[in-house]
């Protein structure tokens, strides 16, 4: 054998054919003659192939995964983790000052962290199964379990969304968010929030999961990708105020779940508001005897109490600081990630019947 035929055959692409066989290669192989006994007896080679393709839905898993970290370090995959922390550094600088301060910056920073969350979780998967769905497809004919691979996806996601939830925490508290020391469902408020922004990250990672496994390449799934951004954004129950139907809609969208386990946790109904006192201190030229209130006001130490007194108008029952509260969005958010992974399966379970 020549150098040149060497190479290729030690460098060639390794796909799950390797380890659990190809029947029409194992056919194509043996002896002509004889039944399928002699056929394994006489000819070694085949003998093994057809023993490895009996290898299980586990022993496959392993297979993928290391795929997927391959990919992670030779493949420049890792660089979803440094934009998921420049992303949590501009947000943090933006609408970080007054985040477990006042109700506003509460509800703002919540809101942004939720987003982005949502984002990295969308952006991590959109295009895994669409890039190689010829391959699945191949791979998938030759013996794959479709759930093994849709097993290795969840879990090498879950490591991307893990990494960046605990670098957005960093990357905040850097950047000189004043967190709790005292968690409300662990004992530290930093475990608290991980998991927060972890099930917001793996919820979108995995809804994105199926929607790279429906669409047939990465132009239409770059194309939806927005289009889900705007809905978890307009959908948030948050951004806009919403009525019937829309209201409704609401529960649909992991940005409501994310953001009222956020508000909750940063426990909103405690915290003072500043929007109406900001709107009278607009007016205060406008007249002098509005401009002599305020000046009484503030001389006489009576700020604090007006917006404690405005917070307290505006608490919402939504975003109660409970631990019923906190875990019922936990899980929403756990659901939306087994639902979507299940209908991963379902859907690639007919990747054959596929003819474009």
């Amino acid at each position: 054998m020549s150098t040149q035929e060497k190479t290729s055959v030690d460098y060639r692409e390794v796909t799950v054919s390797d380890f659990i066989g190809d029947a029409s290669n194992t056919d194509s192989s043996s002896p002509a003659s004889g039944s399928g006994a002699e056929k394994t007896a006489q000819d070694p080679q085949s003998d093994r192939k057809l023993s490895g393709h009996h290898r299980g839905r586990l022993a496959q898993i392993p297979i993928y995964l290391g795929k997927n970290f391959r990919m992670f370090i030779f493949q420049n995959d890792w660089k979803v983790l440094p934009m998921a922390a420049l992303i949590a550094g501009i947000i943090a600088l933006v609408v970080g000052e007054n985040m477990f301060v006042t109700m506003e910056g509460q509800f703002q920073c919540s809101l942004a962290l939720s987003c982005v969350c949502i984002w990295n979780g969308f952006f991590n998967s959109i295009q895994v199964v669409c890039r190689e769905r010829p391959i699945i497809k191949r791979e998938h004919r030759s013996g794959m379990h479709i759930t093994s691979y849709v097993a290795a996806h969840l879990i090498y996601q879950m490591f991307l969304c893990a990494m960046q939830a605990l670098l957005t925490v960093v990357v905040c508290r850097i950047a000189g968010i004043k967190f709790p020391s005292e968690g409300f469902i662990t004992k530290w408020f930093l475990v608290d929030i991980w998991i927060t922004l972890f099930l917001i990250t793996y919820a979108s990672d995995v809804t994105s999961l199926f929607i790279s496994s429906i669409v047939h390449n990465t132009t239409t799934a770059m194309t939806v990708m927005p289009f889900m951004l705007i809905i978890q954004l307009v959908f948030s129950g948050g951004a806009f105020t919403l009525a019937g139907i829309a209201e409704k809609l609401t529960y649909l969208t992991i940005s409501k779940y994310g953001l009222v386990a956020l508000c909750a946790q940063g426990n909103y109904n405690s915290l003072r508001s500043v929007t109406l006192w900001n709107t009278i201190f607009k007016l205060r030229d406008s007249s002098n005897e509005i401009k002599e209130a305020l000046w009484m006001i503030e001389k006489e130490g009576q700020l604090d109490e007006i917006l404690v007194r405005s917070g307290e108008a505006m608490q919402e029952a939504a975003y109660e600081m409970t631990q019923r509260n906190i875990f019922g969005c936990w899980a929403q958010l756990v659901f939306f990630a087994v639902l979507f992974a299940v209908l991963s399966i379902i859907v690639l379970e007919f990747v054959d019947n596929d003819k474009r």
